[in-house]
This record gives structure tokens, sequence and C-alpha cells, in this order.
């Protein structure tokens, strides 16, 4: 059997759980394909005294009879009970079975929670009552429930203001994993690949388990990509749709949100997005933003020293980048499309960009790697306010010891050479950059590159920091 990878601190977490001398109500949650459910069936997986997951797009009534049919394989006396009309007398027929289980903890566990909750129906009204009626007064109750909508997870259960609020007692929110579990993933597939293969597979898939999981040790990284990618059977060929159809009711709004997101890769500005998706300025667009932000596909950030009105939204899902960059237009008839496309211009520009997102999703990393771990920072991205001859920098480390780090990260398969054009460059941006801000701060260049640099005089003159792509991969 395979090892279980990663999660130390959410197994921890649920370990301490189920030592709990009280009743707990647990929420997990995080994107579809991301590992929740194994994560719960790791610790728990022998001691559920209930276990049912809800089906996606179903009328209530099926839903019902899913629910009823899990519980008779329990407890086969419930099937005298006739199927429950509606989630309250659902819920009592589960009350009734707990209440003559004989284990100490009564582990119970509810998979896919917001399917559960489908159009009319009382299923959070009914399980607001279960809790707080029978479970809450009992010291013997682990109640687990899990779900990939994570913003129905965080809006109407974790933050819900009627019976439900604050009886949710751990919340955990599950996350795709940063490159060092990656590379023990990939690692069981191929002892002998190399961080600079792993990489390419990280800027295509992130750190989703299930994706990395399909990976075949004796492929390369674009043999992998291809198959997986670009086939007509490749399993990540057509997962966009199925992805947010999934996660989202009316789902193509949020499609058409990441779809205008996706047009400019340092971010759009609330209104842009409200414009190139035709969505109208309301609190349902509010609502969605929010949604695709809780949900981990786009990220919400301050550019340094900007106001918090001119935040800007950046999609930061790595497959969906690739899918609306590459997959999406290419026939699956052709064949090594990616191969194809090895180091021509598009992929370069692609690779520039994911790899600067890899490098945004592993800051503690960096930190560390500048031994500032310890030190206060902020973190942002700068665009200068010039319309031309402007500037803009990838990852602005703002120190509490009067330091700036400007980071550049570049992607390369040979050491990054700092050419006289690009030096100026540089020192283009440091100077725009010194003369908006009008800082006093010391500003530190910090180059983060797949192999480092090559030496000469200008990364002799001009960085403080080279970073190789080994850092981010640190735990």
């Amino acid at each position: 059997m395979q090892p279980f990878i990663g999660r130390e601190k959410e197994l921890k977490r649920l370990e301490d759980i189920k030592k709990s001398a009280r009743s707990e109500f647990v929420a997990v949650y995080g994107r579809r394909r991301i590992g929740k459910t194994m994560l719960i069936k790791q610790v728990f997986e022998n001691d559920f005294v209930f276990h049912a997951t809800a089906i996606a797009n179903v009328t209530r009534q099926q839903q019902l009879l899913n629910f009823v049919t899990a519980l008779r394989k329990y407890d086969p006396a419930s099937a005298k009970e006739p199927v429950p009309t509606n989630w309250f007398f659902a819920f009592q027929q589960l009350t009734h079975y707990l209440e003559r289980s004989a284990p100490e903890k009564k582990i119970i566990f509810l998979d896919e929670l917001p399917w559960f909750d489908n159009q009319k129906s009382d299923f959070v009204q009914s399980l607001e009552h279960f809790w707080n009626s029978w479970a809450a007064a009992r010291q013997d109750v682990i109640l687990i429930v899990c779900g990939s909508a994570a913003a129905w997870m965080v809006n109407t259960l974790i933050n819900h203001r009627g019976g439900l609020h604050n009886r949710v007692t751990e919340k955990i929110q599950v996350e795709p994993f940063q490159l060092q579990d990656a590379e023990k993933l990939l690692r069981l597939k191929s002892p002998d690949i190399d961080r600079y293969q792993m990489l390419q597979l990280y800027m295509v898939m992130g750190g989703v388990p299930f994706y990395l999981e399909a990976v075949r040790g004796e492929q390369s990284a674009a043999q992998n990509i291809e198959r997986m990618c670009f086939a007509s059977d490749g399993m990540l060929r057509n997962e966009f749709d199925n992805l947010y159809r999934a996660l989202f009711k009316n789902s193509e709004r949020h499609v058409a949100v990441v779809r205008a997101i996706a047009t400019k890769s340092k971010g759009m500005t609330r209104s842009e997005i409200l414009e190139t998706a035709k969505l109208p300025d309301s609190g349902a667009s509010t609502r969605l933003l929010d949604e695709l932000e809780k949900s981990g596909f786009i990220r919400k950030y301050s550019p340094f020293q900007r106001q918090k009105r001119e935040s800007l939204y950046q999609l930061v899902d790595f497959y969906s980048m690739f899918y609306l960059k590459f997959i999406e237009n290419t026939d699956p008839v052709d064949e090594n499309t990616w191969i194809n496309m090895i180091d021509n211009p598009a992929q370069r520009a692609w690779s520039g960009y994911a790899f600067e997102q890899v490098g945004l999703y592993h800051i503690r990393q960096i930190k560390k790697a500048l031994g500032i771990s310890g030190i206060l920072t902020q973190t942002s991205g700068w665009r200068s306010k010039q319309k031309a001859d402007g500037a803009q920098i990838d990852l602005v480390i703002d120190r509490r010891d009067q330091v700036i780090n400007l980071c550049e990260m570049k992607f390369s398969l040979t050491p990054f050479t700092i050419t006289k054009a690009y030096a100026d460059r540089l020192m283009h941006k440091i100077g725009v950059f010194k003369e908006e801000t009008q800082t006093n701060k010391a500003l530190h260049l910090t180059m983060i590159t797949t192999r480092g640099l090559a030496r000469n005089n200008w990364s002799d003159t001009l960085v403080r920091h080279d970073l190789k792509m080994d850092v981010l991969f640190e735990e």
C-alpha cells in the first residue's frame, strides 16, 4: 500500500479531535480532487458509525433515498422504516440508530455536504436541529462534514447566521500540496526524477494530489503532460468544465470570470472583471468573486502601497491557467501537441508566468532562504503607475528591518544570464520603484531562478541574493 503523504498538521488535528472529551462538529473543505476524503479516512475509516456521500445534481427525494440506503447498510433494522419524505425525518432515523449503537465514540461522516442541500431543501435546518437538539448535548459524537464547494462550506455552514452560528468546533481547509510534498509523491512514481521535471508538472497541475497520482514514472514531464492534457482520453482534457460545474451552481458565470482574469496575467480590478465578463455591478457579482477566492481559484491582493479599493484579482489555479492557454484550443486528433510546442514563444511566456506563481505560493520558503523567517514582512506585487515606459516587479517583500527585497523570477533550462539589456531593465525597474514609492528603505535585488545565475559582471554588481528552485522544495 502506498504511504500517506503530507498533511501532518491536519492529521494531528484530527487525531486530537478523535480523543476529545466533548462532542465535535468538524468541517473539512477544499477544492475538488485535493484529498479531503482520503485525509478523513486516514484517521477515522475503521471507526465510522455512519458514512454517507451526497450525489451531485439529483432531486431531494433521490438524495434522501441515497442517505437512507447508506443508513440501512449500517443499521439493517432501519429497513423496516419508510423512506423519509424530508430531511427532518431522515435525521430522526439517524438519531434512533445512533442511540442504539454501541461504540463509545459515534463518528459520523457526511461527504460532499453541499450536494445534500439542493433547491427547496430543508437540509440545513434539519442538520441544525440534529446537532443542537441531540448531538451537542452529548460527549460522544464526532460529526465530520466535508465539501468541495468551499464557498458553501464557509458561507452557509461555518459562518451561518442562524442556529448553526458558532456550532462548528473545528474547521480544516485542505490546500494543494506545496513542492516538498509533491516531490515525495512523485518520487514514489520515479525515484530518480529531477526537480526541473517536477517543477514542469507542478506548473501544469499545481499541488493537486489526484492529478499528480496519475503521473507515470517511466515518462518525462513533457510526455505526461501530453498524455494527460492533450490526448482525447486524457484525464485533464475535459476536467475544466467538470471542475467548475461540480463546485458552483450556475457555474457559467464563474467560468466567465475566470476567463476574463486569465486574459491579464498580473490581475484585474473588480470593475475590469465585471466589464470583461459582462456581469452587473451587484452584490451577486461580489459573492461570485468571493466564492472563487474561497475555493482557491483566484486571489485578491493589493499592489505595494496601493489602497484596498485598488486591489487586483489574479488567476492562481495552475490547471485552469494551463487549460485556457493551451488545452482548450487544441485538437485531440493532433499528436505530440505539447512536445512540439517546447521552447516556442508561447510556451516560454507561459513558463515564466507559471514559475512566478509557484514562487508566490512558496513565500515562506523564499523568506527562509533569505534568512528572514523571523522578521515581520508584507508581501505584494508592484506595477508602475506610468502608462508609458512603466515597470513591474513580481514579488516585493517589505521588511520591518528597513529592507525591501525586490524579487525577479526566471524560468530557464540553463543558468540564467543577465545580459546588458536585461541589466538596464532591472536598473530601470529599481529606479522607477524608488522614485514612485519614495521609500527610504534599502533595496535588495533578489533573483529566483530554476538553475541559478550565470556569473558575470552584471550578476555580481546588481544581485544581492541568488536563489535556485531548490529553495522552493524546502519544508
